[in-house]
């Protein structure tokens, strides 16, 4: 028998049985759509967190802090140290200082952080409102969103407002007992809100330039980026060998890959029960079309067919049955996400929050599930083949 002939002989059952068949093809849609729904929210939720916390450039820096014991200071030269290590491409450092800041007669405590431009980009800041500090407005300052709160603003209203800060600006003293003393600086510039990003603290970023009168040598955070990720690790290992705290942005998305897989796990085991009740009402229809055809499969070995023409012929069948149902399961899980999306981003701006995109489906994961559907469709129709192949033909011809 041809392959041609097999090919035919078993996608007839749409035109023998077209309702049976069509159904049994929606029950496996139905359980593959569940799979690409419930992991497609696993994936889209992963994406939006990390699309929210990361940038390209954030996932290449390392974070560098003094360590406890303070014996190695994170001055100007151990940053000129790290700056000329091979695989280093940039580096960008900081320091905080207490201040209360002023606006509109409105006092109240703040961080502020001394930064250059580079120090948000690479720490992967990303503007709510409004835009970024730069080299051509130093007194341009960006704010969290918690301290519009403080001065009871808006967000939107706070863009442009001026604000003035009095800096409390440790003393260095020889004794490491002594208690540490502050002194007031009063700040020589007017500062403007210019941007704004979304934060719990109490912090304004400020551009370093317009502090350098303040004398302050030691920093509090070193960003520094690598030329890739091969780099990384040998850069990490000579910061710390030199006594300095080191941790990096890529080592809390990979933790939050990890749950993140055992959460697609979860729901694509959930979206398996549902594929699995699908097989068997599959591996059902399979053996009554065996037990119809009984006959059929008598004269056909009657007049030359092979046991493993027979058992093609089954197996065939199952097949195409799995993959249409795949196709159709990717359509019934696009739709259903689609559909889910539009319903919670209607409910989120009700109230006032962010449309996202809580589905996504890489390509590679929806070729993986249509294939998964044509195999899940060849292994029901495994054992009525070689039920089929196994008949005899005379006991066939005398079946009714």
């Amino acid at each position: 028998m041809k392959a041609w002939d097999v090919i035919k002989l078993s996608t007839r059952m749409f035109k023998a049985r077209p309702s049976r068949t069509i159904l049994t093809v929606l029950g496996m849609s139905v359980g593959i759509g569940a799979i690409l729904f419930l992991v497609s929210l696993g994936y889209g939720l992963q994406k939006t967190l990390l699309e929210k916390i990361t940038t390209a450039d954030s996932l290449l820096t390392l974070d560098i802090a003094e360590g406890k014991s303070g014996v190695v200071n994170l001055d100007h030269s151990v940053v000129d140290e790290v700056r000329a290590m091979p695989g280093v491409t940039e580096t960008s450092p900081s320091f905080k200082i207490a201040s209360q800041g002023l606006i509109n007669d409105i006092s109240a405590d703040l961080s502020v952080n001394a930064v250059e431009p580079t120090f948000l980009r690479l720490g992967g800041y990303k503007m709510s409102q409004g835009k970024s500090i730069s080299d051509d407005d130093p007194s341009g300052i960006i704010i969290n969103s918690a301290v519009a709160q403080v001065f009871g603003k808006q967000i939107g209203s706070v863009i442009g407002q001026e604000v003035s800060f009095t800096f409390f600006v440790p003393e260095n003293t020889d004794n490491p007992e002594a208690q540490e003393k502050f002194r007031k600086v009063d700040s020589e510039i007017k500062y403007k809100i210019v941007g704004v990003i979304e934060g719990e603290e109490d912090a304004v970023f400020v551009h370093a330039k317009t502090l350098e009168y303040l004398k302050i040598e030691k920093f509090s955070t070193l960003k520094v980026r690598c030329a890739d990720s091969g780099a990384m690790k040998a850069v990490r290992d000579k910061i710390i060998e030199k006594g300095l705290l080191v941790s990096s942005l890529s080592d809390t998305v990979e933790q939050a890959n990890q749950v993140f897989s055992v959460i697609q796990l979860v729901l694509m085991l959930f979206g398996i029960v549902a594929l699995i009740v699908s097989a068997i009402g599959m591996f059902n229809t399979m053996t009554i079309a065996l037990l119809e055809r009984t006959e059929e499969i008598g004269i056909m070995k009657s007049i030359g067919a092979s046991n493993t023409a027979v058992s093609l012929m089954f197996v065939t069948e199952a097949t195409v049955m799995g993959f249409l149902g795949g196709l159709g399961g990717v359509a019934i899980g696009y739709v259903g996400g689609e559909m889910f999306n539009i319903s919670i981003n209607l409910i989120a701006s009700r109230f006032g929050g962010e449309s996202v995109d809580l589905f996504y489906s890489p390509p590679s994961f929806v070729l993986g599930i249509i294939i998964f559907a044509a195999v899940v469709g060849f292994m029901t129709g495994v054992v009525p083949a070689r039920r089929a192949s196994s008949i005899d033909p005379l006991d066939a011809l005398r079946y009714k």
